[in-house]
């Protein structure tokens, strides 16, 4: 009998918390569904509507909604952070999905109201562009017929009629003759883009519920890879075009990219050279759903008809409002909205680290804090009547930060279909190691003996696959001992899932 005072004996025992069933390597973990809440209301409406009507994921409703806010106010505004960080706002994304999840009528119902604007744009315009063809045409003809005047004079009038006709030639070249407004474009080659581009003053979007444009940018009219405005036209960097027999400069062009692929594109479109190492696949936000395709219901509810009119006014209105627009709207950022994005800025560069969860995709990682900002100005744009006259706030720059860490894991999940995750590799030779010893402890400097050189040449390559073990629940670190006198520390020990040394295990 012990004293009633003296509690619980087995009080003192703290056994190891049972071992949970380990995720294999090869698994993709569940990952999370869009933040459709994160979205302002009249926008999160149809993504919500939409994804019911036609029994897809609210993923890709979600990201073709915000594909479409990128194409209205892409060019028009940037958002200026501090220093001389500025971001514009054009996105590009690529969501993957099987064949038969619908993709053609999600994007179809939320790009609509782009194609009216786009109409509403070309009827307002016509009338300045007939006049200029009109004005262009005249002055040509009086051009020609003053240089056939000139040609025919006599010597002493030759050299004055010469000057006129050189000035009215001039004059003819001078006249700038508008293009028919366009926003969107569909699977068209770089080349066509980049004029388009300059046509449209430096803004464009290539909208496809199809991947056929990552087969074009990889060469499949040229034979080479041509990226060169898929890269400018995301950073906004100087962009020249040879249109029409002249050279024409695009200072800040300004692309939208908003795909829907099959999840083999994602595959094939990383074993072309240069997509990686020039960057084009660290530009794209990607989203990899879950399909429905099974488990969908026939009779479903149909978008309601005040949800669908109040997106289509929205975003016509917010096209038509920056459509005229020269110079791009300013939109800075409160002092609070300032610190939460330093919060953001933080974290991330914590899993950059070596060992970091973005340690591998780092070209990806170093881009996301900047497409959360250009997400928080299209939410910014999106949620306020003349945005442009006041600051984003720090709610705007939290929920444009839970879209960037959705988009996070996503494409950890999409680089590791596309084989991008060395660690991943290396993960399963260290299990198939733990396996042969069979040992319910092991230490770091001990693995690291019994692993080859050629794929671990430091002990550092270890860390990780160590990570990674851990994440997956193959490892799990014991308390580090205490450090007595001098000498090099204790190496890091680590407990080993029971699989990896029991029998049947």
């Amino acid at each position: 009998m012990f004293p009633p005072d003296a509690g619980d004996p087995l009080a003192a025992f703290d056994p190891a918390p049972l071992w949970e069933e380990p995720i294999p390597l090869g698994h993709v973990r569940t990952l999370p569904p869009f933040p459709v809440d994160a979205l302002p209301r009249w926008v999160a409406d149809m993504v919500a509507a939409v994804a019911e009507e036609t029994q897809t994921p609210p993923d890709l409703a979600g990201c073709t909604a915000l594909a479409a806010l990128s194409t209205a106010a892409g060019g028009r505004a940037v958002v200026d952070v501090r220093g001389g960080w500025r971001e514009p706002v054009n996105l590009y994304i690529a969501v993957a999905l099987p064949p038969a999840n619908r993709k053609s009528a999600v994007f179809a119902r939320l790009t609509a109201p782009l194609l009216k604007a786009e109409q509403v744009m070309d009827e307002n315009a016509i009338g300045a562009i007939v006049e200029a063809e009109t004005t262009a045409r005249l002055a040509k003809a009086a051009a020609e017929k003053a240089a056939h005047k000139a040609a025919g004079a006599a010597p002493d009038k030759r050299d004055e009629l010469t000057a006129e006709a050189v000035a009215l030639a001039k004059t003819a070249e001078s006249v700038d003759v508008p293009a028919r407004p366009q926003l969107v474009a569909d699977d068209a080659t770089p080349e066509a883009v980049a004029s388009l581009l300059a046509e449209q003053r430096g803004r464009l979007a290539v909208l496809s519920a199809e991947g056929g444009i990552f087969d074009i940018i990889a060469g499949r009219y040229s034979g080479t890879p041509n990226m060169e405005v898929f890269l400018k036209g995301h950073a906004g960097d100087l962009l020249k075009v040879n249109r029409q027999g002249r050279r024409e400069y695009i200072e800040n062009p300004a692309l939208t990219m908003g795909l829907a692929v099959q999840p083999a594109v994602l595959e094939d479109i990383a074993r072309v050279k240069g997509f990686e190492g020039r960057g084009l696949l660290a530009r794209f936000l990607y989203s990899l759903p879950t399909s429905l395709v099974g488990r969908r219901k026939v009779l479903t509810d149909p978008v309601p008809a005040d949800v669908a009119d109040t997106y289509a006014q929205r975003l016509g209105a917010l096209v038509l409002s920056l459509a005229d627009w020269t110079d791009p709207a300013i939109l800075p950022l409160t002092p609070d909205a300032n610190a939460a994005l330093v919060e953001r800025q933080e974290r991330t560069e914590s899993r950059l680290a070596d060992g970091g969860m973005l340690a591998h995709v780092r070209n990806w990682g170093g881009k996301v804090d900047g497409a959360a900002v250009r997400i928080a100005g299209l939410l910014h744009l999106a949620a306020h009547d003349q945005a442009w006259t006041r600051p984003i706030d720090a709610d705007t720059v939290r929920a444009a930060g839970r879209i960037a860490e959705y988009f996070t894991h996503h494409a950890l999940a999409v680089f590791d279909l596309m084989g991008a995750d060395p660690a991943r590799d290396r993960a399963r030779i260290v299990l198939d190691h733990l396996r042969q010893r069979k040992a319910p402890v092991v230490s770091k400097r001990d693995l690291f003996t019994g692993l080859s050189r050629a794929e671990f040449p430091i002990t550092a390559d270890l860390d990780p696959v160590l990570a990674l073990l851990e994440d997956h629940g193959w490892l799990r670190p014991e308390p580090a001992p205490e450090r007595r006198g001098r000498g090099r520390p204790p190496s890091p020990r680590y407990e080993t899932h029971p699989h990896l040394h029991t029998p049947g295990g």
